[in-house]
């Protein structure tokens, strides 16, 4: 026999739970999507060291693009002492990635450009003082091949 198990999303608000159905915007629905996607991760993947997430701003409005680099910065801060923890995300949003700067739990990111050439290179960033989308010196440059 198969199972099947109902759940509802909720919003808090003071004391009251209200129901998200019906009630929110599809950028909210899609943050709703994230965050249960995550808690089911760290529900049913003990010490799982990979979570990647692509492209999670899409649909978000500002507001919600805050509460999800929040979110994001609290998890990283958290699982900082799991040897093998690694968050991977995956977007084209440079002011979610302001956001995370701000948030002093994350020192580097990677951005992967094409060269002159036409081939695929890597490049770490420092996160740090990142105040716009042109900020971040590149660091390491790595072809896609791993060579410097």
């Amino acid at each position: 026999m198969r199972r099947t198990y109902n759940y509802r999303v909720v919003m808090v608000k003071g004391t009251n739970e209200l129901d998200m159905r019906g009630r929110c915007s599809a950028g909210q629905k899609v943050l709703a999507s994230i965050i249960i996607r995550l808690a089911l991760a760290e529900t049913f993947c003990v010490n799982c060291g990979v979570i990647a997430l692509d492209e999670p701003t899409s649909n978000l409005d500002q507001d919600n693009i805050e509460s999800l680099a929040d979110a994001l910065s609290d998890l990283i801060k958290e699982r900082r002492k799991q040897k093998n923890f690694q968050l991977i995300v995956i977007t084209h949003d440079e002011t979610f990635l302001t956001m995370l700067a701000r948030s002093e739990s994350v020192e580097y990111y990677y951005r992967v450009k094409k060269d002159d050439s036409g081939c695929s290179k890597v490049f770490r960033n420092c996160l740090k003082g990142l105040d716009g989308p042109t900020a971040g010196d590149r660091r390491d440059g790595l072809s896609a091949t791993g060579r410097r």
